[in-house]
């Protein structure tokens, strides 16, 4: 199938809570939807949406994606109501030709403020299951949570000890990747439950070395008094520099190495510069700066929501911030997280990489749709000693993922499917020969 570019989600992060019944009013826009979708009405589809929507999304390209859907899918056979979790419903979709997650959101005007299609999961696995899916902690390993009080709150985690650790042991300190990822790897906001961290953890665990993972500041079970317009990249760093001195006062560890992914590929090395540090990993870390990264990934997304972005960086580059941002924007470059873009895009991960003075690892999956092998070899070249794993079928949640969209996001809530073995295989490998 291809690609489907179809509605918009327009809605800020709000606050997870308990799920409710379905309310009536959206029992009443989703029936009118379905009705006029199956009657190749895409104008009066359009008629529904509120004001914003219809200034995010204009008629003549609602009506391109929507015919282009028909055309795909077919009719819309049915709707089961999944939970609805103010202000979004979700619906079990299922068309002639496939079955999508329908999230759907109404104003008080019985007016569309947000539509989305998303690939369908089993509840199993999805992040409404996320509590029961959750991976076992390996028997030959004991967990214990930790906290490290900081100036506006305290990060909450977990230390994952061997049971037959011998004196003295190394200890992997796990970094996660951006947005509100929790130190499992796991993202309920935006549908991530792979327990990529968690695998990671047993998987260091069954081979001699202690791990600890944590919540990132403001996500989980970490406090903070820092609001979302305050926080920088910067915040990050010394979170995790703060654990780097935790775990060096241990007397229980010999050593301590970093793990970053993705953003915390950044976040890692820029903490692990002057700090006692034996070895560094980046796995499916970013060549270039993010604004290059975000710019390039916009390229996949329709011309209005490519030039809003790019109109807002412009903004950033100049120092101010754009407060009338496109809804469509709103989950990667709403207001409230523009100045720490701003703080995130001055750094320059081939430049910070160059830094380092300790042996480093550098992982990427060739079928990773968010970090690409050029941006592996982007790092490669600024560190020439560092040793690059290239791993065929692996994608940005560390898992086996065709090149196919679809089919690769899928595994994002697959918390069951394994870690690429030859990802272990080369993680364990470079930690058996850090001195």
């Amino acid at each position: 199938m291809k690609k489907i570019s179809f509605f918009i989600l327009i809605i800020c992060f709000a606050t997870k809570l308990t799920a409710q019944p379905e309310p009536a009013n959206y029992t009443i826009a989703l029936n009118k939807f379905k009705q006029l979708y199956n009657n190749n009405q895409p104008d009066s589809i359009f008629n529904m949406f509120s004001p914003e929507m219809k200034a995010a999304l204009p008629l003549d390209n609602f009506k391109s994606t929507t015919l282009q859907l028909k055309s795909q899918l077919g009719n819309l056979v049915d709707a089961d109501f999944v939970k609805y979790d103010p202000p979004l419903a979700y619906y079990k979709a299922t068309f002639q030709k496939s079955t999508f997650l329908l999230n759907l959101s109404v104003n008080s005007q019985n007016q569309f403020t947000g539509l989305l299609l998303k690939p369908y999961q089993a509840p199993a696995a999805t992040a409404t299951a996320q509590a029961a899916t959750g991976i076992p902690t390996d028997p030959s390993i004991t967990e214990s949570p930790i906290t490290l009080k900081t100036f506006s709150g305290s990060i909450s985690g977990t230390l994952a000890m061997p049971n037959n650790a011998n004196g003295k042991i190394p200890v992997v300190l796990i970094i996660a990747g951006s947005g509100p990822t929790d130190r499992d790897g796991n993202s309920p906001k935006l549908g991530l439950n792979a327990n990529v961290y968690k695998m990671i953890s047993n998987e260091l665990g069954k081979n001699g070395y202690a791990s600890l993972r944590y919540d990132k500041r403001l996500v989980g079970q970490s406090v903070s008094s820092t609001k979302e317009t305050e926080l920088r990249f910067e915040d990050y760093i010394d979170d995790a520099v703060g654990l780097i001195n935790m775990l060096n006062d241990d007397q229980r560890f010999s050593k301590i190495i970093i793990l970053g992914h993705s953003e915390g590929s950044l976040v890692g090395m820029m903490a692990a510069n002057d700090q006692p540090i034996k070895a560094f990993i980046s796995v499916a870390g970013a060549g270039d700066s993010a604004d290059k990264i975000m710019t390039e990934q916009m390229k996949s997304q329709p011309q209005w929501i490519a030039d809003g972005f790019n109109r807002m960086l412009d903004s950033l580059k100049r120092g101010k911030t754009t407060d009338n941002i496109d809804p469509a924007l709103y989950s990667v470059a709403r207001p409230s997280v523009q100045k720490y873009l701003m703080s995130w895009f001055r750094y320059n991960p081939a430049r910070e990489i160059r830094k380092l003075k300790v042996p480093i690892l550098i992982v990427q999956g060739n079928t990773d749709l968010q970090v690409t092998v050029a941006d592996a070899e982007k790092l490669k070249k600024a560190k020439s000693e560092a040793i690059l794993a290239i791993i065929p079928n692996m994608n940005h949640v560390l898992k086996e993922a065709p090149a196919d969209k679809v089919k690769n996001m899928a595994t994002y809530n697959e918390p069951d499917l394994p870690l690429k073995p030859e990802f272990v295989k080369a993680m364990i490998s470079f930690l058996n020969k850090v001195k």
